[in-house]
């Protein structure tokens, strides 16, 4: 795919990502790298009397951080690269967990463009579906970039 600019994409635009899956490993270098060892992630005894999952999820930020880069090794993202002045916003809404052992993946659409007022960029709007291996979404989001025009 070649480099894209803002004026190139086009809503209603979709892909999926390759998958990855969670391992035991992510979770406890999330842990460490964060800060976050809260009993949910770290103590599989505490997770399995004490939550309605009975065992440990992963942090919702390292499945939203494990999105990235699965994304970011699409063609998709790989094409906007050079273009891409920088994320605005991301939205995220965490609809189930994750556990480890789970194979999550990607599926985006473009839902939104707009110019800026200055008429040299303009922002992007992504929706993503952060899917797990029985096709459950766990994650949405929305993701807003800010893109250079030609």
């Amino acid at each position: 795919m070649r480099d894209l600019y803002f004026e190139d994409i086009v809503e209603g635009y979709r892909f999926e990502t390759g998958a990855r899956s969670i391992t035991e490993a992510d979770i406890v270098n999330f842990a460490g790298v964060s800060g976050d060892f809260h009993k949910l992630h770290m103590d599989a005894e505490y997770a399995e009397k004490h939550t309605p999952y009975g065992r440990r999820i992963a942090h919702g930020m390292l499945v939203v951080s494990i999105t990235t880069g699965l994304m970011v090794r699409s063609d998709f993202m790989r094409a906007i690269e050079t273009s891409t002045l920088g994320v605005k916003e991301i939205r995220c809404a965490f609809k189930k967990p994750v556990f480890i052992g789970d194979t999550i993946r990607v599926r985006a659409e473009i839902i939104g463009r707009s110019e800026s007022k200055a008429g040299n960029r303009g922002t992007i709007q992504m929706r993503r579906e952060v899917l797990n291996q029985n096709d459950e979404v766990v994650v949405e989001l929305s993701w807003f970039a800010t893109l250079l025009k030609r």
